[in-house]
């Protein structure tokens, strides 16, 4: 009886101990990360096209919370995610441009990836999503800092294969910068156009700044302007922009919409990058060397005449809109898709990721191929009388907020403009083949938006290796409660043995006994 209790209580010993090694082990692993891994491990959710598991957060099968959760750890729910962030503020207000925010609504969380994008794990009807914040679809309210989750100050962070440069909690756009004695210029999404050579350089570092590092309370100048600017600079620019026949507005240092076209003219004259933006490239408008705007040439031709080689050239012009351009004619293309109720948002000029994704939706309503490129059918089609409008948005948007009124409590409260389109056709034909086009659909968006990189391989090997240790110490606990179990099996097997044996001598005792006293 002693060897038993000795067995059990070292049994419990080890079982203690397993416990506290995987466990601790598994519930401490990816407890933090950071906010561009957390953006990239969100972008590789969809582009993977995750599951939504009500309560998931294993990689392939998450929740909205289990989504963030399944990375760095941290609170497990969306509301506490929350009220433990070490940062928050208004989405109306603006979203500031960090990676891997996170953002909140009532009854949902996604992860904000830049650019005005973000991701989420919507619901069992709609698995991962990527889309605008700002479209009217998303109602995000708060964008936070996750507590689980460091996010840098200033110097390089590296994201989805592109370098950005972070000021002041904050990547910088729109700029450039001379960091330990390279220029670097950084696009309208933040990117760098140089892989900097030392990621270890911070703000600080800036030589582009002449101030000293005592000084370094003081505003350093700006280096680019556009519109929106104002100051002396802008004037000079007006002035020099006057001289060379772009500029005839009124010269009083205000960067408006006649500057703003007045430089791109310049810059489309100087065979410059036609962004607007008044930066470097003044070196080119200062200079001697300054292209002069074209003169009109009068000619006696009749104005009909004229009229018909102007259409002519245009209906000879090649008609190729896609991502990555930028343009008042992506500005004009935006604004019809925005008239057929396609386009959601305010029509900026830049073809992004959801201008693809509702050139997709226009195309596949018309029957043409849904590539998200403006090819000259599809531009013919959109500014015809024949163009297919989105048929009764407002019923679609009813009926999909009913559907997800009657869901769990973090299903979305909005759709996508692309399931909205899909899910309009209400005629036999369509209703028959609407799964297939689903898939294709999505299949054409990952493909359009391929470019972002791969899952981080230490995140997902730590998730791994945390559910096999989990499994391994469930095969430990039931060997050795199956030994323990063959122990005491054994141990009654031979105790009853050892009683029947002692019933049987005492029964041929008493018989003995018996005969005796007979005879």
């Amino acid at each position: 009886m002693q060897r038993i209790k000795k067995l059990t209580a070292i049994i419990l010993s080890i079982l203690t101990l397993s416990s506290v090694c995987v466990f601790g082990g598994a519930f401490s692993a990816g407890a933090s990360g950071t906010g561009a891994g957390l953006a990239e491990w969100a972008l590789n959710a969809y582009y993977e096209g995750w599951s939504y598991v009500y309560g998931g957060s294993t990689p392939g099968a998450v929740d909205c919370s289990g989504l963030i959760y399944s990375y760095c750890g941290g609170e497990r729910c969306g509301d506490p995610q929350l009220n433990t962030a070490t940062a928050r503020g208004s989405v109306s207000s603006g979203i500031p441009n960090v990676h891997g925010l996170g953002l909140w609504r009532p009854g949902h969380v996604g992860v904000y990836v830049g650019d005005g994008m973000e991701v989420d794990a919507r619901g069992d009807a709609y698995d991962m999503c990527y889309e605008s914040v700002y479209g009217s679809y998303s109602g995000w309210t708060y964008w936070f800092k996750l507590a689980a989750v460091s996010y840098p100050t200033n110097g390089w962070e590296k994201f989805s294969g592109d370098y950005y440069y972070y000021e002041n909690g904050e990547y910088i756009t729109n700029t450039s910068r001379t960091i330990d004695g390279t220029t670097y210029y950084f696009d309208s999404k933040g990117r760098s156009s140089k892989t900097p050579s030392d990621t270890s350089s911070n703000s600080s570092s800036n030589s582009s700044s002449n101030n000293s590092s005592n000084n370094s309370s003081s505003q350093s100048k700006p280096t680019s302007w556009r519109n929106g600017s104002t100051g002396e600079e802008v004037k000079k620019i007006q002035n020099r922009l006057t001289e060379l026949g772009y500029y005839t507005g009124a010269v009083d240092g205000n960067f408006g919409d006649a500057t703003e076209k007045a430089y791109r003219a310049f810059q489309e004259a100087a065979g410059l990058t036609v962004d607007g933006i008044a930066g470097s490239d003044r070196e080119v408008l200062y200079s001697d060397d300054a292209p002069y705007a074209p003169k009109v040439e009068e000619t006696t031709a009749p104005a009909e005449e004229k009229n018909e080689e102007k259409k002519s050239e245009e209906e000879t012009k090649s008609t190729e809109y896609k991502s990555g351009d930028e343009s008042d004619d992506v500005k004009a293309i935006q604004g019809k898709l925005a008239q057929l109720k396609y386009f959601d948002v305010d029509p900026t000029g830049y073809y992004g990721d959801y201008t693809v994704q509702t050139v997709m939706n226009f195309q596949l309503a018309n029957g043409l191929e849904a590539t998200g490129v403006v090819d000259e059918e599809t531009y013919k089609l959109l500014f015809s009388a024949d163009a297919v409008a989105n048929p009764n948005p407002s019923e679609e948007t009813q009926s999909a907020t009913t559907a997800v009124e009657s869901g769990p409590v973090q299903m979305p409260l909005t759709t996508s403009p692309s399931e909205l389109i899909i899910t309009n056709e209400q005629n036999q034909t369509y209703t028959d083949t609407a799964t297939d086009v689903v898939k294709k659909t999505n299949k054409v968006t990952k493909k359009a938006l391929s470019n972002a990189s791969a899952v981080i391989p230490s995140a997902a090997t730590a998730q791994v290796k945390r559910t096999a240790n989990i499994w391994l110490w469930f095969v430990l606990v039931a060997v050795i409660f199956g030994a323990l179990a063959a122990v005491f099996m054994l141990r009654d097997r031979k105790s009853n043995r050892y009683t029947r044996y002692c019933a049987k001598k005492k029964k041929h005792a008493n018989f003995k006994s018996e005969v005796n006293t007979r005879w």
